[in-house]
């Protein structure tokens, strides 16, 4: 069985060779299947704000603009993308190589965890989610946006199908779903909302 090290290299190594591309290639896809996601994010996260896998920032822009940003990656690629971003757009932001699964973080530091279109590439999303709730202040909140097993038997089908080449090659899945790891590491789910068939869903929670 392969290792986490190894699934975890292997998804740096995919976002390191695509990271230029990343923007041109999600565009398509932020328009029709992940539609106001963006912002659902945005118009939720509060105060002391950290985006797990921030990839190239593309939620900056959304985010409030009084709340203090931090963002956390594996690819040095893409945070230089996402750095350039911060610049542009004036906002100071703390960007570091780090973990999902291992945040660089004290405890309780922060009032918003979010994570957008990624815990379906993280090898373990159950300890991501774990080390979310150890950042977060009490009553913080974790915003959760991703693709998920879809509610309708032929997309889920043509996930299940697609999930045989992008696990191998890429760590991505598409069958997996976030809300039971939430309930299991004690947040209290306060909305959630499932789109596109079911296969879109957006996870507002909060620590006790």
């Amino acid at each position: 069985m392969t290792s986490s090290e190894d699934r975890t290299a292997r998804v740096l190594r995919v976002w390191e060779q695509n990271a230029a591309s990343y923007d041109r290639k999600i565009a398509l896809l932020d328009r029709f299947w992940f539609g106001g996601g963006r912002e659902w994010l945005g118009a939720r996260a509060t105060g002391r704000v950290l985006e797990v896998a921030v990839g190239t920032g593309l939620n900056l822009a959304h985010l409030p603009v009084d709340s203090q940003v931090s963002g956390i990656d594996l690819s040095p690629a893409m945070l230089s993308i996402a750095a350039g971003r911060a610049s542009r757009l004036g906002r100071p932001m703390d960007l570091r190589v780090g973990n999902a699964e291992d945040l660089p973080f004290d405890d309780c530091s922060f009032d918003t965890v979010l994570c957008g279109l990624s815990l379906c590439g993280i090898p373990s999303p159950a300890s991501a989610i774990g080390e979310a709730k150890r950042v977060l202040a009490p009553g913080g909140r974790l915003l959760l946006l991703d693709h998920v097993a879809s509610t309708w038997p032929p997309v889920y089908a043509m996930q299940w199908l697609l999930e045989r080449a992008t696990i191998r090659l890429a760590g991505e899945h598409f069958t997996r779903r976030q809300l039971p790891l939430v309930q299991a590491a004690g947040f209290s789910v306060v909305e959630v909302e499932r789109l596109k068939a079911g296969s879109i869903e957006r996870i507002h929670a909060l620590k006790p």
